[in-house]
């Protein structure tokens, strides 16, 4: 077999192989001999059908079998002889087998990057130390304290206002006419102010009351979500049930036992700041990577084969479509398709493209390797992060080899981002405080 590679650039090549004649003819002649020891031809006892009958019969199946074997066997072949270190699949247009001659086809195919070796010590790093501040806890209470809260019945007579409950039965029309977009709706709860229909509807419910009916219109934006009643007026009928406020409870020790094993309110503070501290500590870590790889992007120069960015672009439009099928939702519903998305994400996705190839050069030139402790603990990171035993984690990757060597590597890459990190040149800096808009104001009167 001959085999010669044509650069099509620095990471796409073309393999022009070349398979001999006498493999051909073996090969086709050991085909046609199975199919002779199986075949059932009418007018033939089994075995003793002549080869030119075979071959008026089934020329074209033996010839697409053979050719399916042919390539497969030679292609690996010529990757061995090559040493070639191939991404992804070839692109094959093979033409026709025929019963002389040697046998002729391109396989183009994308390979990893060449790089030499990436400098990884003294890289200039700023590290942020990020601290919880009480006003960070008490924030964190009142979103708990919110997500408690009861709705309660108001039984005073006044009419709706802002940020009340109400529970209403409504339906839309156009021109007279019921509008499937806007459907009788019965018993439906809202709160007046977040605009769950359309600003313009909570608006005009203001001053509504229990037992009242009222007949309401509302423009549509011109870039409302719903396509179908974008810039569309819609005559509502709107009745109204009930009118409820917001309770909060209190925040005490009682609220803290609600909320899981918390005897004190200071308690599930405390469990609050460890998760605020946790949640700061991988920021920490993730501005640290961002600047490792801005630094290391722009020093080391290689053209990104085009097999990874798809993966990666792949995998973030995926993870886009779960997103919205948890939330019972579909692109579609605000104008998203893939083809969108792979035009807005194309450079995230290079760039993750770029981030894989360096960490594997880091990892390949600094001869990282994972030790079974390295792997336990992962395993056990893992375990905790989901809340699963340990054992059930295992067992997942156990089931799946290519898993498992893939959390394998990825332990290996957070193992070289540490080793750039502890080689690094950190500055400690304090994080910047935001200064608010009112606040900027009041300064600047002050000066003046």
């Amino acid at each position: 077999m001959k085999v010669n590679v044509e650069d099509v650039s620095s990471v796409k090549k073309t393999l022009k192989i070349e398979v001999p004649e006498e493999t051909i003819v073996k090969e086709l002649d050991s085909a046609y001999l199975q199919l002779k020891k199986n075949a059932k031809i009418k007018g033939f006892r089994p075995g003793k059908a002549p080869r030119s009958v075979l071959e008026r019969l089934y020329r074209k199946d033996v010839h697409a079998d053979v050719l399916s074997r042919l390539i497969q066997s030679s292609f690996v072949e010529a990757v061995k002889e090559t040493g070639l270190k191939i991404i992804g699949s070839p692109k094959v247009d093979p033409p026709d087998l025929e019963t002389k001659g040697d046998y002729a086809y391109d396989a183009v195919v994308e390979v990893s990057p060449e790089l030499e070796d990436v400098e990884i010590k003294g890289l200039a790093l700023t590290r942020t130390n990020y601290k919880v501040g009480d006003d960070e806890i008490d924030i964190q209470l009142q979103a708990l304290q919110k997500n408690m809260a009861k709705q309660e019945k108001i039984e005073e007579d006044r009419p709706a206002a802002k940020d009340d409950f109400v529970v209403i039965d409504y339906e839309g029309f156009k021109d007279g006419e019921a509008f499937p977009e806007t459907a009788l709706t019965e018993n439906f709860t809202l709160k007046i102010g977040e605009g769950h229909i359309a600003e313009a509807f909570d608006d005009k419910m203001i001053g509504m009351k229990a037992g009242e009916e009222r007949d309401i219109t509302v423009d549509f934006p011109e870039d409302y979500f719903n396509e179908k009643l974008q810039g569309l007026p819609i005559d509502f009928n709107v009745k109204m049930h009930e009118i409820k406020a917001e309770k909060l409870p209190e925040l005490d020790d009682a609220f803290a036992k609600s909320m899981g094993p918390f005897e004190t309110l200071d308690a599930l503070k405390n469990v609050i700041k460890d998760n605020l501290t946790q949640g700061y500590e991988k920021r920490i870590d993730q501005e640290l990577s961002e600047q490792i790889f801005e630094t290391l992007i722009s020093k080391v120069e290689f053209e990104v084969p085009e097999v990874m960015v798809e993966f990666e672009l792949e995998n973030i439009i995926s993870d886009t479509e779960r997103s919205f099928q948890y939330q019972n939702r579909s692109m579609d519903e605000v104008g998203l398709t893939r083809e969108k998305l792979t035009e807005q994400y194309r450079g995230v996705a290079e760039k993750q493209a770029r981030r894989q190839v360096i960490l594997n050069k880091v990892i390949e030139q600094e001869a990282l390797e994972l030790a079974d402790e390295d792997l336990e603990k992962g395993f056990a990171d893992m375990a905790a992060n989901f809340n699963q035993p340990v054992e059930q984690v295992k067992t997942f990757y156990d089931q799946s080899k290519d898993k498992l060597e893939f959390f394998k590597h990825a332990l290996l890459e957070k193992q070289a981002i540490k080793l750039i990190i502890d080689n690094g040149n950190i500055e400690d800096v304090e994080p910047v405080k935001e200064t608010s808009p009112a606040a900027t104001s009041e300064d600047t009167s002050k000066e003046e």
